[in-house]
């Protein structure tokens, strides 16, 4: 396989977008139509008074901060990522490389019981502390998947977040640390990342799952691409969670929400820790549109397919590479 050189960041354009806040205390049926209009437009938006308490995503927070701080060996201790564990700069299975550290735990409380005894000098504490993380994420993902239905006019509105709530689920959490760029930080605002010395720290790509929560600290890096070369920085924001449609939820939707191509920069001056919950079903489970997102004038676009089916082909290709294609319908279908 040919991989086309990146394009220097230097070179690339940059446009800054208004991208879609949605407050979670507002009346119901506006905010189930403002989440369908942002996924239908940008596959993307941040989440206000989204009901995750602040002590929960503190101590989330502090837990990661103090792992990346340790010295490498003890860091090592938790790895490789294979794909659970710590990995640093390594991404996959296949050559992708980044600027970054990570930390990725499988959602499962057994697992994370297990995999805490390398990971903290308080396995107990820590891994309690996953645990209430990801009960309280879980929550705010069912919602938000309910809420997309319901604005979709789906009947059966839990057809998308019982996915998620399947004991059997395959969600994963990913902590990924972004060092600083060494450089003379004189003068610099850190809130607009996109300059000629900061680097890729996790290359363009969709995320597979169903959607994906994300929570950082107050320095820029992420980036959102609805337009091929053409990149929308996000405004950090610690009291928000960016929210992500995947390449499960664009197949689910028959292509009405698009699963949105993102990437992260690191930083000239400060170091960037990002929490994201990846939403995703048991390897089982069937991924097919429900019978009201498919008409005679808009037809079944993929083939029906297995989250299991899904995920090994993107273990298969590069970080950047389009999987969802792989299952689209032939015309004559």
């Amino acid at each position: 396989m040919v991989v086309p050189s990146p394009t220097p960041l230097s070179t690339e354009k940059v446009r800054a977008v208004d991208l879609p806040i949605i407050d979670l205390s507002a009346q119901r049926s506006e905010v189930s139509k403002l989440i369908v209009k942002a996924c239908d437009k940008f596959g993307f938006f941040k989440v206000i008074n989204h009901g995750v308490p602040n002590h929960i995503i503190a101590k989330l927070e502090h837990e990661g901060l103090s792992f990346f701080a340790k010295p490498v060996p003890e860091k090592l201790r938790a790895g490789p990522a294979n794909p659970f564990g710590y990995g640093c700069k390594t991404i996959g299975l296949n050559g992708d490389m980044g600027e970054l550290e990570y930390l990725t735990l499988n959602t499962n409380p057994l697992s994370i019981a297990e995999r805490s005894k390398t990971i903290s000098d308080d396995p107990s504490k820590f891994s309690s502390i996953v645990s209430d993380y990801i009960e309280a994420i879980r929550g705010l993902g069912c919602e938000l998947l309910d809420l997309m239905a319901e604005g979709l006019l789906v009947t059966d509105t839990s057809v998308f977040s019982r996915l998620i709530r399947d004991v059997d689920g395959d969600s994963v959490l990913r902590l990924n640390h972004y060092p600083p760029v060494q450089v003379d930080c004189k003068d610099m605002d850190t809130s607009h990342p996109h300059d000629n010395r900061n680097k890729v720290g996790f290359g363009e790509h969709s995320d597979p799952q169903i959607l994906t929560l994300l929570r950082s600290n107050d320095v820029g890096g992420l980036q959102i691409s609805i337009e091929d070369g053409v990149w929308i920085p996000v405004t950090p924001d610690p009291s928000a969670f960016c929210v992500n449609v995947g390449d499960m939820l664009q197949a689910m939707t028959n292509g009405r929400f698009v699963s949105v191509r993102h990437r992260a920069l690191t930083n000239s001056c400060k170091s960037r820790m990002s929490m994201a919950f990846f939403g995703a079903p048991s390897l089982q489970t069937r991924i097919i549109a429900p019978p009201e997102l498919v008409t005679p004038n808009r037809l079944s676009l993929y083939r029906p397919f297995t989250w299991a089916e899904y995920k090994k082909a993107s273990y298969s290709l590069r970080l950047g590479d389009s999987r969802l294609e792989l299952f689209r319908k032939c015309i004559e279908d």
